[in-house]
């Protein structure tokens, strides 16, 4: 031990290396742990479950991220367990050659970062069938499935089912919309080419949404969102719930039975389960219970941020609700808990409480097609809010390298209609895409630096 205070940070996404960030080169020894040795950038996993960037665009090692941050280190690992009374967090090593290695981090200070998962809220067959895109590994595994799907059915095209080329999205949130958008352009402008023995007009894309499409929008973005994917040839169906996923398709609650062999699950997100692993009280989603100060009560150096955490919108007893899972909410938290613990070390007063700045909401349905919305009341859409989208998820990545690649394939993909990644990864049974039902935690925020 260095004798130096210990801030151990459960997490390394948005939220966990904002904070390690923030507190790098202070009088700390700082530990990010993750079951992942990458962190991803989430907004722009569509991208690669439909063909058009690598997955290597859009994670970055999490110790090249920090390498250059003095006295923050980062530890391959599964979180399995706490000792509140010897403040000590037990974890299991995954990188140990002899096997898995359970060892202890001793924290001054706990900062909870963990992200979410998919919510299927108890649909039935929803987790065992549908394919949620919320982690890299389920982003690959969705490119798997739907490029064998087709492979499938090029190799026979006479045994086509009634579901073989049809996607059903779950959900018309931002995820939904935007990968709801790329698979229809995917299907109309590159698949005729890669397929031609095909009738493409057998393939689908249906997304079906229990309330409108994104509900966090004003209705006149709403309205080009929706105009926008039926001009793609995306069926949308508003208003309409889904009872049950089977492997052949779903059952919708207005009765109606619809063949698809590719269900993608973007319809809501829960904490990561790791309230009941700690020990602490938690709300709506398995998500955190924390104070005004994002601090976890009646433990006074644990704190809880992004997507793991259930942060009120306003001040305590306002009823004003709860901040939903965006990237700027786990960032801004991330420093905020940074800064209470500086404070704290100085002998300074503590932040006042969390106040979340918000900086916009966007979304893309596809290629010279979006909708930004600022808190100022200005509202784009269409190709300048496209750009607009394109520029800022670009400032956010992490990596020069990935800004290049990211950069080069959109302009590759604009120009010539050719995405490079239309790969399959993994054995050709489709194992791997089951795997990716489970595959990692993905970091917090569903939505980019402003969605």
């Amino acid at each position: 031990m260095t004798g130096r205070p210990q801030v151990v940070i459960i997490g390394a996404g948005f939220g966990g290396l904002a904070c390690a960030d923030r507190l790098a080169g202070a009088s700390f020894d700082v530990t990010v742990v993750d079951r992942n040795n990458y962190s991803t950038f989430q907004p722009l996993l569509y991208q690669v479950a439909t063909g058009g960037l690598n997955a290597a665009d859009v994670a970055y090692p999490v110790r090249s991220a920090l390498r250059r941050r003095p006295r923050v280190r980062f530890r391959w690992a599964d979180v399995i367990g706490v000792d509140w009374s010897a403040r000590s967090l037990s974890v299991r090593d995954l990188g140990a050659a002899s096997g898995a290695v359970e060892a202890s981090l001793p924290f001054d200070h706990l900062v909870v970062a963990a992200g979410g998962a998919a919510e299927f809220f108890g649909v039935e067959g929803a987790a065992e069938h549908a394919l949620p895109l919320y982690s890299l590994g389920g982003a690959v595994g969705l490119r798997n499935r739907v490029l064998r799907q087709f492979e499938r059915a090029a190799a026979s095209p006479d045994r086509l089912g009634a579901g073989t080329l049809t996607v059903a999205v779950v959900g018309g949130g931002p995820t939904g919309v935007e990968v709801a958008g790329a698979l229809a352009e995917l299907f109309e402008r590159v698949f005729p080419t890669d397929y031609p023995s095909l009738d493409l007009a057998k393939a689908r894309v249906v997304l079906v949404e229990a309330a409108d499409l994104l509900a966090a929008f004003g209705e006149p973005s709403r309205r080009h969102a929706r105009d926008r994917l039926l001009a793609k040839g995306v069926e949308v169906r508003l208003g309409v719930g889904v009872k049950a996923i089977r492997a052949d398709g779903l059952a919708l609650d207005s009765g109606e039975d619809l063949a698809a062999d590719t269900v993608i699950w973007a319809a809501g997100v829960r904490a990561a389960p790791v309230a009941a692993l700690l020990g602490l009280a938690s709300g709506r989603g398995g998500r955190v219970v924390v104070d005004e100060r994002l601090r976890v009560p009646d433990h006074d150096h644990v704190w809880a941020i992004g997507d793991v955490a259930e942060i009120a919108a306003g001040p305590a007893g306002a009823g004003v609700g709860h901040l939903p899972g965006l990237a700027q909410v786990a960032l801004q938290g991330g420093r905020y808990v940074a800064a209470s613990i500086l404070n704290e070390a100085a002998g300074r007063p503590r932040p006042g409480p969390f106040r979340y700045h918000d900086k916009g909401i966007m979304a893309t349905i596809g290629r010279r097609a979006a909708v930004v919305e600022l808190p100022s009341g200005l509202r784009l859409s269409g190709g300048i809010a496209w750009l607009a989208w394109l520029g800022l998820h670009l400032v956010f990545l992490t990596g020069l390298r990935n800004r290049v690649s990211v950069l080069v394939n959109w302009a590759w993909n604009y120009v010539w209609w050719n995405p490079a990644s239309r790969l399959i990864l993994g054995d050709a049974t489709g194992e791997g895409d089951d795997a990716a039902r489970s595959a990692g935690h993905p970091p917090e925020g569903e939505g980019g630096p402003l969605a």
